[in-house]
């Protein structure tokens, strides 16, 4: 691997950039988050028509067949303009799902639907990195029961379910025997919730033995991008308030501590990117050691991240917590990203237990 982006990925992030610069300004991201809205048709649309709601599915199905990596570069510019919109599940996880456990006639189904835009599909699989007592599905004659938490790009047409076995399955949003919860979390720009099942109907991905880890290190990879992008809009923002803001007749930024505070948040986010793309790389390139590097990547961006939402507020001083900055939507993205599919300190100790280190 040349340790860089190629000229078609840079295109691809360029061209994101642009489109998600044009079209999702802040102000649609404040009026998707106060009307709770289901879904943001219009940015869906466009990012469709960009190509990315199929950036992995096999151009066989009418997708783009690209890399895990390339999925993580659309991520960061998603991240950097907190952009409205279902991704991590139903562009990255279903699609894996469906190419790695499918049968043909369900890939056939499904993914040329989601490589257009015209469906989306959450993933229920929180459960594979940690279940609280009281959550859990399980299978029994194509039916599931029990309690799926969290679940990424809830507002869906299907989903992706992960039963206690690691056993992975098709259930229509509106089948038999499914309540749907949609949950108040701080990060209002994508709806998450909960299922819950009593004997609800649902379709096996047969080929699912081991593809549960391949899910889960995917979406801890394009986590952990979401957050990159976001904590980079962050930095980026409180240099630009550092030079335009004015104390005792001088631009803050020329403080000495102000200037320490934007270094260290550049010093400490740079890194992250090369962790980000090696874990991309490695998803596609490198299995033997993709979900370690996926473990690392997710683990030291939620504590970058963190830091980064902490210090550039703290650059603004008290307008870091008003609303008309808009700061927040980025803070509570980043610490969305923080927790889902593992915490720090869990997703260390999934890496621990990959390397042997514990039981």
């Amino acid at each position: 691997m040349d340790f860089g982006l190629s000229s078609e990925q840079e295109m691809l992030q360029d061209a994101v950039a642009r489109y998600l610069g044009d079209h999702g300004a802040l102000a649609r991201t404040r009026a998707f988050a106060a009307n709770k809205e289901a879904r943001a048709a219009d940015v869906i649309a466009g990012l469709a028509d960009l190509g990315v709601s199929g950036l992995i599915v096999p151009e066989a199905h009418g997708g783009s067949g690209l890399s895990l990596l390339d999925a993580a570069l659309v991520a960061e510019q998603l991240g950097r303009h907190v952009t409205p919109a279902p991704y991590v599940a139903s562009s990255v996880i279903a699609p894996l799902a469906l190419m790695r456990a499918g049968s043909a006639e369900q890939q056939a189904a499904w993914l040329p639907r989601i490589a257009t835009g015209d469906v989306v599909v959450g993933a229920a699989i929180s459960e594979l990195a940690g279940a609280r007592d009281d959550a859990g599905v399980t299978a029994s004659g194509g039916r599931l029961s029990g309690k799926a938490l969290f679940v990424l790009d809830f507002e869906a047409d299907a989903y992706v379910v992960a039963d206690r076995t690691g056993g992975l399955h098709l259930l229509a949003a509106d089948a038999p025997g499914l309540t749907r919860i949609r949950l108040n979390t701080i990060d209002a720009t994508r709806p998450t919730g909960e299922l819950v099942l009593d004997g609800a109907p649902a379709e096996p991905l047969a080929n699912s033995a081991g593809v549960g880890r391949a899910l889960l290190d995917a979406g801890r990879v394009i986590l952990a991008a979401d957050t990159l992008g976001a904590a980079q809009a962050m930095l980026d923002q409180a240099v630009a308030y550092a030079k335009e803001r004015r104390q005792f007749g001088r631009a803050i930024g020329s403080f000495q501590a102000v200037k320490h505070m934007c270094a260290e948040m550049a010093a400490s986010l740079e890194p992250c990117r090369a962790a980000v793309w090696m874990a991309g790389h490695a998803f596609d390139s490198l299995p033997e050691e993709a979900s370690l590097d996926a473990c690392l990547a997710k683990a030291h961006l939620s504590e970058v991240g963190t830091f980064v939402a902490r210090t550039a507020t703290e650059v603004h001083g008290g307008m870091g917590f008003t609303d008309l900055v808009g700061l927040h939507y980025w803070f509570k993205r980043i610490g969305f990203n923080r927790q889902m599919l593992g915490g720090p300190a869990a997703v260390r100790a999934d890496a621990a237990r990959l390397q042997g280190l514990a039981a």
